[in-house]
């Protein structure tokens, strides 16, 4: 496995635990680009009270400020759990270079509908630190179903 891909998922496990933290599906993002983090997000659906406030989202908006333009095609995002159909849309208009997921979505997951959601470049990698990823979310569930 690529201790890069690990390095940054772990950053992203870092923003989905800020989520946790305020009561949000704890799903966390980062984008890197030349070997630096130039953003971050997590959930904020309901502390902004917006459905598009998805951590994925939160992290394109700050790289395409951070970067100066709306293209990332030299960008990848890591996020810890599978981006939903608007995310990857997203996505496909900022022409990502690179997807790195941990854990996949397989009720809201973008692979649902279809790959081709993404940007036809966008290299995707999934399965990085799954375990880790997958539980935070698992257990956010099950606390708020007892």
């Amino acid at each position: 496995m690529d201790n890069n891909h690990e390095k940054y998922m772990r950053e992203a496990l870092k923003e989905a635990e800020k989520a946790l933290v305020k009561d949000e599906v704890p799903i966390g993002a980062v984008v890197v680009w030349n070997n630096k983090i130039i953003s971050r997000g997590h959930n904020l659906t309901e502390t902004l009270n917006d459905p598009t406030a998805h951590a994925e989202m939160q992290a394109l908006t700050a790289a395409s400020n951070s970067f100066g333009g709306k293209y990332l095609d030299q960008c990848t995002m890591y996020v810890t759990v599978e981006p939903c159909p608007m995310c990857a849309g997203a996505m496909y208009w900022a022409h990502l270079g690179s997807l790195v997921f941990g854990a996949t979505d397989p009720k809201r997951g973008f692979r649902l509908i279809s790959n081709n959601i993404l940007h036809p470049k966008t290299v995707i990698t999934s399965g990085i630190l799954e375990k880790e990823c997958s539980k935070l979310i698992s257990d956010f569930f099950k606390k708020k179903r007892s």
